[in-house]
């Protein structure tokens, strides 16, 4: 299969989260994806979790708490170098007209410029970045 090319941010969605057209950052220097979250609590005996993605202000918040199985909870290191535990959860992207399984880790990112993060266990053997672009995908 052919690699698509995409750019430095394009627009994804997470339709199993009711997510939709949300900025992607793609950084192939980040090993895992991150969506930001808050409000992240364990529930049944910590097979679950609940969370709100993104934040009220944003135009694409919908005020709906989501409950999603746990895949795993890893130690990730955050931009900062800093060492972090955080949740892990699978779930389906949408990006470039098709869908791809994406694991993604929970985490606050309000302080960063875009809401989602791609790192390069997801693009790996999928893409093809072209850093001069931006927003390349048929949505």
């Amino acid at each position: 299969m052919a690699k698509k090319i995409i750019g430095r941010t394009e627009k994804v969605s997470f339709p199993d989260l009711d997510i939709f057209e949300i900025d992607a950052k793609v950084d192939t220097g980040a090993y895992t994806s991150s969506l930001h979250c808050h409000h992240i609590e364990l529930v049944n005996g910590k097979k679950e979790v609940t969370f709100f993605v993104l934040d009220p202000s944003h135009p694409e918040f919908n005020k709906k708490k989501i409950t999603h199985v746990i895949s795993d909870i890893r130690n990730i290191r955050s931009s900062n170098g800093l060492t972090e535990e955080r949740i892990v959860i699978k779930t389906i992207i949408r990006m470039c007209g098709e869908e791809y399984p994406v694991e993604l880790s929970l985490s606050d990112r309000s302080e960063m410029r875009y809401p989602l993060l791609l790192g390069r266990k997801f693009i790996k053997n999928k893409f093809i970045v072209d850093v001069s672009k931006t927003y390349t995908g048929d949505h």
